[in-house]
């Protein structure tokens, strides 16, 4: 019996793209001997997407589709598309063809050969410079003060053993990060290495309030370093305060005409006062921290359609 093997491709107004990856991936299945899915999963386009894609799955029972009730954002449609996958292996790449069709081949050999993970990890890229130079700034302050370590370039496609997606599915998370997730239950992280060449055509979705979204959300799910700062920080303002309170205190009374009616309790009260919104913001914060972590039970997409899943 042969391998199953599932492709993932989320897309948000991609009708310039999407029937051309469809024919490209089908190329590359033609010539190996597995069996697929091809799981297109879209984010309530505005353009003609859509009706392409049910075109598609018209044309091919191979090709399954997930039509989202509303745009559930870059992060969690693409998850919840693993989630829904059946294969021996699933590969995750995007739809503007900037993660190759021409990688499958080898990220199933990888596959094939023993690992359980592996993610695409770009040479070089011809995108906006600008961009990437924000995405190494990214990776260098999450491994700076994250408990994980997500390799450097690494675009999120990629391929995954059964074993992981099912792990996955144990995890109730309604906003992950998946990269850095990962990283949490894996022992080894193999990558694949690829020029990454320019989007085939479109506008590209991803700005800078894209990388912004990602990179807060790679933080606060794998660090409490910026809550233990902003504690800290409170308990050291604090007792700076505090002496610096009682160096007014004893100045007024060694110097009475020199100050003020008012100006030594005054400066000692806003140092005072200022400390402990800080110690409260920062309890406060660990306080939601763990709130975070303990409950989340949001859905991760609502679905309005599916087809060709039978």
């Amino acid at each position: 019996m042969k391998k199953f093997i599932s492709i993932i491709t989320p897309t948000f107004n991609e009708e310039t793209n999407i029937e051309k990856l469809s024919n490209a991936i089908v190329i590359q299945m033609q010539n190996l001997d597995y069996d697929y899915e091809h799981i297109i999963i879209d984010n309530a386009s505005t353009d003609n997407t859509q009706s392409i894609i049910r075109a598609l799955c018209l044309n091919s029972k191979k090709v399954k589709a997930i039509l989202n009730a509303r745009n559930f954002g870059h992060i969690r449609s693409p998850y919840h598309a693993l989630l829904c996958a059946k294969g021996d292996a699933v590969i995750a790449i995007s739809s503007d063809f900037q993660d190759p069709p021409e990688l499958i081949p080898k990220l199933i050999q990888k596959w094939e050969n023993g690992s359980q993970v592996v993610f695409l990890k770009r040479k070089s890229s011809k995108t906006n410079y600008i961009i990437e130079k924000l995405k190494l700034f990214f990776y260098k302050i999450v491994n700076l003060i994250s408990d994980v370590k997500p390799e450097k370039n690494i675009t999120g496609a990629g391929i995954f053993d059964k074993k992981i997606i099912e792990n996955l599915k144990k995890i109730n998370d309604p906003y992950p990060y998946f990269r850095g997730m990962i990283y949490e239950f894996v022992d080894k992280v193999d990558t694949l290495e690829f020029d990454q060449p320019k989007r085939l055509s479109g506008k590209s979705n991803s700005s800078f309030f894209v990388l912004f979204d990602l990179a807060m959300l790679g933080v606060v799910k794998h660090s409490k370093l910026p809550l233990r700062i902003m504690t800290i920080s409170g308990f050291i303002i604090s007792l700076v305060s505090f002496f610096i309170g009682i160096f007014f205190i004893i100045k007024k009374l060694l110097f009475w005409d020199a100050f003020q009616l008012g100006v030594a309790p005054l400066i000692a009260g806003v140092f005072f006062g200022i400390s402990i919104i800080i110690i409260m913001l920062g309890l406060i914060g660990e306080y939601v921290g763990f709130v975070l972590t303990q409950t989340r039970n949001l859905p991760l997409v609502v679905e309005k359609e599916r087809i060709n899943f039978n």
